[in-house]
């Protein structure tokens, strides 16, 4: 029996994990579940329930005895709906047979590609402020983000000249998340054609998150990376139904691709994961083809969020742009003279609404705070009551 102290033994978990801080957000979400009459614009999660047809083909499904394994890839049924799906509203085809796997939620979609394409060393471009997953599902897998910052000044857009300037001989993908958790930021037309430009010219792969795809708003219209001229064949995108259907806790999304690229992520996905659940893709063939009305109330109503919660933090002093996509407002909050961690935690605690701080997602994150709006309009309206009041108590006289 040894003796040795625990401090001198070899380190137990891996240098790549213990280089990855926990995330930002689960902290505020442990601390929030301890505490009473807490607003939460915190969690990137649809307070709508999932519509009633698709839980009654989830129920459906288990009743039938649909409780089995399915295909590596998925249902070839969801497969070929996905692919109609995807021609319908970007035109760009998929066949369904060799070119998309049904995944766990985006998220594992996400991790499957970053383990199918890095080497060890290979350099990832990614923009920042970011969702917290992207920079660790490259780390994790021995690849280098290189972090390109966008600027509120800009409206969060990535900007190609700085991504063309952050390449070197080790740069092997380009990986964007537009509609962009955390401030709401799209890309116009013109942006994403230079950076389709770029990665042609430099032999680029580029990963393509498009989770927030349906939930636009205004006059902005949605394009799929891949279908831009020259680059369905360089691109991995990546979708799912958690956001547009209310299907958070269902956990089912998509990776389509290449054939070439898809069989080395879908190896990936069958050694870690097998197949998605069975009754969740039984029940995301129903999203994808009875559930379009649903859709349409559900982002009418994130938009009327949207410009309430736009509005109030503007009103109150907070600087905030308009955000186009997804359902987070990104407002500054320096100008309080507070960091993005003092002035979340001081929130919390002194008046019961919860955001998270901008630093939560990367260096160009500080000094603003991530604010959903994937909350009740009578929430919403009251966090602002309480913010306004917190921010009067920060100007006050001491």
């Amino acid at each position: 029996m040894t003796t040795e102290p625990i401090a001198a033994r070899r380190e137990r978990l891996s240098e790549r994990v213990r280089a990855v801080p926990p995330s930002g957000i689960r902290r505020f979400f442990d601390v929030i579940a301890t505490m009473p009459d807490v607003i939460s614009l915190g969690i990137g999660e649809p307070d709508f329930t999932t519509p009633p047809q698709i839980i009654e083909e989830g129920v459906r499904s288990l009743r039938s005895g649909r409780t089995h394994y399915t295909s590596n890839y998925g249902t070839l049924e969801l497969r070929r709906a996905i692919s109609r799906h995807l021609e319908r509203l970007y035109q760009v085809g998929y066949d369904p047979e060799r070119e998309i796997c049904v995944t766990v939620g985006a998220s594992e979609a996400v991790a499957a590609a970053m383990a199918a394409i890095i080497d060890p060393g290979d350099e990832v471009i990614l923009h920042e402020p970011s969702y917290v997953a992207y920079q660790p599902a490259v780390v994790f897998n021995g690849g280098v983000p290189v972090l390109v910052p966008t600027r509120m000044e800009d409206d969060f857009a990535l900007d190609p000249a700085a991504v063309e300037a952050a390449i070197t001989p080790r740069t092997k993908a380009l990986f964007l998340g537009y509609p962009c958790n955390p401030t709401g930021a799209v890309l116009s037309h013109e942006t994403l054609a230079a950076l389709a430009e770029i990665a042609a010219r430099h032999d680029l792969l580029v990963v393509s998150d498009e989770i927030y795809d349906r939930l636009v708003y205004g006059d902005h219209r949605h394009e799929a990376f891949s279908a831009l001229r020259g680059m369905r064949e360089r691109t991995i995108l990546l979708g799912g139904f958690s956001k547009t259907y209310a299907m958070t806790g269902w956990r089912v999304g998509y990776v389509c691709a290449p054939h070439d690229l898809l069989e080395g992520i879908v190896k990936v996905h069958q050694y870690q994961i097998m197949s998605a659940p069975t009754t969740a893709q039984d029940a995301a063939l129903v999203a994808l083809t009875g559930a379009e009305q649903d859709v349409r109330r559900m982002v009418d109503e994130y938009d009327r969020r949207r410009r309430l919660v736009v509005n109030g933090l503007n009103r109150i002093g907070l600087p905030t742009f308009e955000p186009r996509g997804a359902f987070y407002a990104f407002p500054r909050v320096s100008g309080t003279g507070l960091s993005s961690d003092e002035f979340s935690e001081r929130l919390l605690f002194e008046a019961g609404v919860a955001a998270i701080p901008g630093s939560a997602f990367g260096p160009s994150g500080e000094g603003h705070l991530r604010a959903s709006y994937a909350t009740s309009f009578e929430g919403i309206e009251e966090a602002l009551v309480r913010i306004e009041r917190f921010v009067g108590t920060l100007a006050a006289p001491a």
